[in-house]
């Protein structure tokens, strides 16, 4: 039982250290993995594209 209740003592004194994000840190770093995702999805249809019009081409 002494080991449980240290084991939850130290937990908790280790989530006192924690440092959460504030709202406009998430909303920057939500932005900011919205636009790289967009970017590189656009570029990979591209490149998809690019793809397949040279492989129709090639077997028309």
């Amino acid at each position: 039982m002494n080991k449980l209740k240290k084991y939850y003592k130290d937990a908790k004194e280790e989530l006192l250290k924690v440092i959460f994000p504030i709202k406009e840190q998430i909303r920057s770093a939500y932005l900011s993995v919205f636009v790289v995702v967009t970017v590189i999805s656009l570029f990979l249809a591209l490149i998809d594209a690019i793809m397949s019009l040279s492989l129709s081409a090639l077997i028309n």
